[in-house]
C-alpha cells in the first residue's frame, strides 16, 4: 500500500496499542478456516496487512502454508516474535499492497482484513488487481471494507468523494474510503461468486460500526 510518509508513522505508532495489537483471530477468519480445511489442509494463505499478526499465526497454527505482507516496521516486529514464541513457521515479508512480490497465481486464499479501505480508490483498485493476480483459478478473497452507513463517514478532512482522514481517535491521521455495496460489486467485477454481506454493531459508546464482509473467487 503506498502510503505517505505520515500515514505509515501513524501506523507505526497504533500498532503499539493494545486493541490494534490483539492476538485472538478475527472471528471471520476463524470460521472461514474451518470451512476451508475441509476442502483444502494444505492451501497457501496470505495475510495482506498482517499488522500484528493475529490472523497469520492463526492460519499457521491450522496447519496452512501461510504467508503475511506488512509495510508497518512495528507490525513486522510484533508478528515475528509472536511468530518465534509460539513456535510457528510462516513467511512474511514487507511490502506493497498495490505491488505484491509473487508471481501469477500462486495463492489459494488471500485474507485482507482492516486494510485495503486505507487508501484512496486508485489504491483499492490496484489491491485488488493484484489479489486478482496472484490468486490460482477458484482462488478465494476474503476482505472487509467500510461502508457508507458507518458513523465515521464524512467525519475528518475530505481527501476527495467518500475518502477521508481521522482527525481523531486512536486512528487519527489515517484515511479511510467508505463504498456501498454496488460500488463493491464494480470494483470485483473480474472475480465469481461474489458475496457480499452487511455487518453492523453499536460501539461501547453507541456509535454505529459497519463494514461490508465480502468472499469472491477467481
Amino acid at each position: 500500500m503506498q502510503v505517505e510518509g505520515k500515514w505509515l508513522t501513524e501506523w507505526n505508532q497504533i500498532l503499539r496499542e493494545k486493541q490494534y495489537s490483539q492476538e485472538e483471530p478475527d472471528e471471520l477468519v476463524v470460521s472461514f478456516v474451518a470451512l476451508l480445511k475441509e476442502k483444502n489442509k494444505k492451501a497457501r494463505v496470505l495475510d495482506l496487512g498482517c499488522g500484528a499478526g493475529r490472523n497469520l499465526m492463526y492460519t499457521a497454527n491450522q496447519g496452512f502454508e501461510a504467508h503475511g505482507v506488512e509495510l508497518s516496521k512495528t507490525g513486522l516486529n510484533v508478528t515475528k516474535e509472536r511468530l518465534r514464541k509460539r513456535n510457528l513457521e510462516a513467511y512474511i515479508l514487507k511490502g506493497d499492497m498495490n505491488l505484491l512480490p509473487y508471481i501469477d497465481s500462486c495463492f489459494d486464499v488471500v485474507i485482507c482484513l482492516f486494510t485495503i479501505y486505507h487508501q484512496k480508490l486508485k489504491g483499492i483498485l490496484a489491491t485488488i488487481s493484484e489479489v486478482h493476480r496472484i490468486l490460482r483459478k477458484g482462488g478465494v478473497f476474503v476482505a472487509n471494507f467500510q461502508s457508507k452507513r458507518s458513523h465515521m463517514y464524512g467525519k475528518g478532512v475530505k481527501v476527495e468523494k467518500d475518502t477521508f482522514i481521522r482527525q481523531n481517535g486512536p486512528e487519527k491521521g489515517v484515511i479511510h474510503y467508505f463504498m456501498d455495496k454496488e460500488e463493491i460489486v464494480k470494483l470485483l467485477k473480474d472475480f465469481k461468486n461474489v458475496n457480499i454481506e452487511l455487518r453492523e454493531r453499536k460501539s461501547a459508546d453507541g456509535y454505529l460500526e459497519s463494514r461490508l464482509i465480502v468472499i469472491a473467487r477467481v
